[in-house]
């Protein structure tokens, strides 16, 4: 590898001592390093589910000179789906839509794959592209502090297994760890006095055994939903189930599509999942098929397109047939929202479940918990061995942990009245910080983890302009952060989202949609897909440099007031040289086929149709 040349300070065209028409007569001396520039940084994820685990395999893929640390929590990776164990735990979106674009899956057991599987999965992805070497485990998150003086985050996490606590600093910082993290405990009088087994559907306990118990179940969103038909079927069961929510049951999503394609149920024959691994093309048509099903339906979640309305009427009589010997319950769950207004959920057996005798659909409010009872505010006591939690998540609430931003404002009081970032990812007040899968961020139809690689494709490319552009901190303006809540607002209010219903996608309270992205995903993949670094302001490290601990407390991001003199804005561009001359490599790369972007010229019988004639002179 050859040296970097060494400029003498006197060569002339390096120093120029004055800007046009006299605007400084501050020197100004390159920055003596190729074009690529890459300044070494520092970044901490905070947790290792999809979004984590993206994060180590794009990172050190696409940028150098980034050290990084993914935490988490828990003793394995995988997020929500290592935390996540209750009984008929699965995806409730087709399980071949449901994992990373370039890593297929041949090998799902079933349409909507189970939570190990899904584990499972993510923990093969995690090793084979090497992302486990940046993941620390048993490491708790306890508090995120930005300096404003140094540009750092500094972060404080618990070891979980030795107990002490560590203290790190970044100078990026991503939340990767998404909505469905903290635990949703229902707010009632004696729930901690109860002597039975006490659990939440997301710590599970998987020693307890409910074989001839007398099981409670509160809740009836997916979760609920997916428990109530697996402890129905265990020996000896008898289950109470707790609905205070009306919700429409959705018949398994691309069930059309399934059937066209001769499924029976939801089990993938071992037969096809050796044609999926042993023929390519084969998997290829069927993987995007169920993509475009999904991307397709889009129209679904707006209020009176035909598919909406075809849609209801198809769940309605979806729902009457599988409880027609049940009129009642059917009666009490058929909602007058539209169906979408929840997150919908497939629920296979469910209803099927409700009518069997060993389950008790109760709908009267409880009133209050005992140590053996559920007790209702009609007078009625039910009396329970177990009580199962399926009450969901604090969904766009801030972390469970202290995060302070920029003049010490904490997250917990800048989303005290409801959640807002700019395009799910940025938060303004908190420089150099982004979140995946945080508020606005889920989708109603198509694919989830498309949309978890487009932002953590966007975050890449923020951190390089960092990187390359020498920004010590860039933080998305307040106006724009507006502007996105307010188009959310309006996008939202024509769609089913907007109906009166309970839903972790609406904020609490004041019942703004904070929970999904105000679009499909296609619309996700296009917004994103091209920065507006206009959007951001900027402190760059000459001036963090020149301003000094005391002025900087009222420059940068909080001003621009007390720096000595303006950064060079193009100081990026280096000293002339590219590192590939340096290294006496690649020197023509743009001619490596792979580089050559090869245009593609209409057919023949294409050119009439598009208007194309032949040149004339």
């Amino acid at each position: 590898m050859s040296a970097i040349p060494n400029i003498p300070s006197d060569t002339p065209g390096i120093h120029t001592n004055g800007i046009a028409n006299g605007a400084s007569t501050a020197s100004f001396k390159l920055n003596n390093v190729p074009v690529e520039n890459l300044r070494p940084l520092r970044v901490i994820v905070i947790g290792a589910g999809y979004s984590g685990i993206y994060c180590g395999i794009r990172i050190p893929e696409r940028l150098r000179n980034v050290e990084l640390a993914i935490y988490e929590k828990n003793g394995g990776v995988g997020g929500t789906w290592w935390e996540n164990r209750y009984l008929g735990c699965a995806c409730d979106v087709p399980s071949h839509s449901y994992q990373y674009t370039f890593e297929p899956n041949h090998s799902w057991s079933s349409l909507y794959a189970p939570a190990s599987e899904i584990q499972a999965y993510l923990e093969r992805v995690a090793k084979k592209y090497s992302a486990d070497r940046f993941i620390k485990l048993r490491h708790e998150i306890k508090a995120c502090h930005w300096d404003d003086k140094t540009a750092k985050w500094h972060v404080t996490i618990k070891d979980l297994s030795t107990g002490e606590t560590i203290r790190d600093q970044s100078d990026v910082l991503i939340s990767a760890r998404g909505n469905l993290n903290n635990p949703s405990w229902p707010d009632i009088e004696g729930l901690n006095t109860f002597k039975g087994e006490l659990m939440h559907s997301a710590t599970w306990n998987e020693s307890y055994d409910f074989k001839d118990k007398r099981i409670g179940v509160i809740g009836s969103g997916s979760s609920s939903i997916q428990i109530v038909p697996s402890l129905q079927r265990l020996p000896g069961t008898q289950i109470s189930t707790f609905v205070r929510s009306k919700t429409w049951i959705s018949p398994p999503f691309g069930q059309e599509f399934f059937d066209n394609h001769g499924f029976q149920g939801s089990a993938i024959p071992e037969d096809l999942r050796k044609r999926f691994a042993s023929d390519p093309e084969y998997y290829y048509k069927f993987r995007l098929s169920v993509e475009e099903d999904g991307n397709g339906i889009h129209a679904v979640t707006m209020k009176g397109t035909p598919l909406q309305l075809g849609a209801k009427d198809m769940f309605y009589q979806h729902m009457k047939k599988r409880l027609e010997s049940k009129p009642e319950i059917f009666e009490a769950l058929i909602p007058s929202f539209s169906p979408g207004c929840r997150r919908l959920t497939p629920g296979p057996g469910y209803l099927e479940a409700l009518t069997e005798p060993n389950v008790n659909f109760i709908t009267t409010p409880i009133s209050h918990i005992s140590e053996s009872a559920i007790h209702t505010t009609d007078g009625a006591s039910h009396e329970i061995d177990a009580l199962v939690c399926a009450t969901g998540f604090q969904a766009g609430a801030p972390p469970p942990f202290p995060v302070t931003g920029t003049n010490g404002l904490t997250l917990t009081e800048k989303w005290s009245a409801r959640p807002v970032n700019y395009l799910s990812h940025s938060i303004a007040g908190f420089p150099n910080m982004f979140t995946m899968l945080g508020p606005n961020s889920a989708i109603g139809s198509g694919s989830l983890t498309c949309m978890i690689e487009t932002v953590g494709d966007y975050i890449v490319k923020a951190i390089r302009k960092l990187q390359k552009d020498n920004i010590a901190a860039m933080v998305v303006k307040d106006a724009r952060e507006a502007d996105f809540s307010e188009y959310v607002d309006a996008y939202f209010q024509g769609t089913v989202f907007a109906d009166e219903c309970r839903s972790w996608y609406k904020n609490k309270g004041t019942g703004e949609v904070v929970g999904l992205w105000p679009g499909s995903t296609l619309h996700c993949v296009e917004a994103l897909r091209s920065p507006r670094w206009e959007d951001f302001e900027y402190v760059y490290v000459d001036e963090l440099e020149e301003s000094g601990a005391d002025d900087h407390e009222e420059g940068g991001l909080n001003g621009g007031k007390g720096r000595n003199r303006r950064a060079n804005r193009l100081a990026w561009l280096g000293n002339g040289w590219s590192v590939n001359q340096l290294e006496e490599r690649h020197l023509a790369w743009y001619l490596y086929p792979e580089f050559v972007n090869q245009p593609v010229a209409p057919r023949p019988e294409e050119k009439e149709s598009l208007g194309i004639r032949p040149f004339s002179y």
